[in-house]
């Protein structure tokens, strides 16, 4: 039977566990507050401000997580509940001048947010989630294929597999791939592409066992994310 991962409320639950998985949760999660901000009608820089404040304030300062009981539902449902409130109080917050010290949660000049239509800031929030999500499993999945020199392969999959989703353009031709990364054939190109296609189903399953506690959740995960990107597309903020 394969090993589960410990996963998020695992962690938060398990004392000697919690502080690690507070310190990553700025890097996990910052993406969908920033993006279920935005959908509230703030602008770029407050949201981004929002942000910062939510981390330190509620989940490293005021320890959300220190008195926390096990639940049934997700994880990330409880951290929506508590910025749903927070946001309800924030003129309260606003009137602080003092900030409380903590980490600097990195937020990218060109933050990715949903389209305009999707206009419900919870919905903007799952697509926040999953597109980090996506993001932290390409991530992996380029390291993997430097460290196992198969720096081509990844080449190839991107321009012919990533890129055009991402840039909504045609994909090239085989043979425009061969000749552009020296790929002999188009049939190990193709290869190439499946190969490259498998290491990314398993690594997205890894990173989505971390999510959840079942084998049964993980399919129903993956057909989560599947949905979120269908319903959107990825435009500047």
């Amino acid at each position: 039977m394969m090993q589960f991962p410990p996963t998020e409320w695992t962690r938060v639950v398990e004392p000697s566990l919690r502080e690690a998985i507070q310190n990553e949760l700025p890097a996990r999660y910052w993406k969908p507050i920033y993006c279920y901000l935005r959908r509230k009608g703030y602008s770029n820089e407050e949201a981004k401000d929002i942000t910062q404040d939510f981390f330190t304030e509620i989940i490293l300062d005021r320890g959300l997580f220190k008195n926390v009981e096990r639940s049934k539902g997700k994880f990330r449902t409880l951290l929506l509940t508590a910025l749903e409130h927070y946001v309800i109080s924030f003129a309260r917050f606003q009137k602080r001048k003092k900030r409380y010290p903590g980490p600097t949660v990195m937020l990218d000049e060109q933050t990715i947010v949903p389209d305009q239509s999707l206009t419900n800031p919870e919905d903007a929030f799952d697509y926040g989630w999953a597109s980090q999500l996506l993001e932290n499993v390409l991530n992996s999945l380029k390291i993997e294929c430097d460290r196992d020199d198969l720096s081509t392969h990844w080449e190839v999959f991107n321009a012919k597999v990533l890129k055009p989703i991402i840039e909504n353009t045609k994909p090239p031709s085989l043979e425009e791939i061969c000749k552009k990364f020296n790929v002999t054939n188009n049939n190990k190109a193709s290869n190439m592409i499946v190969t490259v296609k498998r290491r990314f189903r398993r690594l997205l399953e890894h990173h989505v066992r971390t999510f959840v506690e079942s084998e049964a959740e993980v399919a129903r995960e993956i057909s989560r994310l599947i949905d979120v990107f269908s319903r959107n597309r990825a435009v500047g903020p």
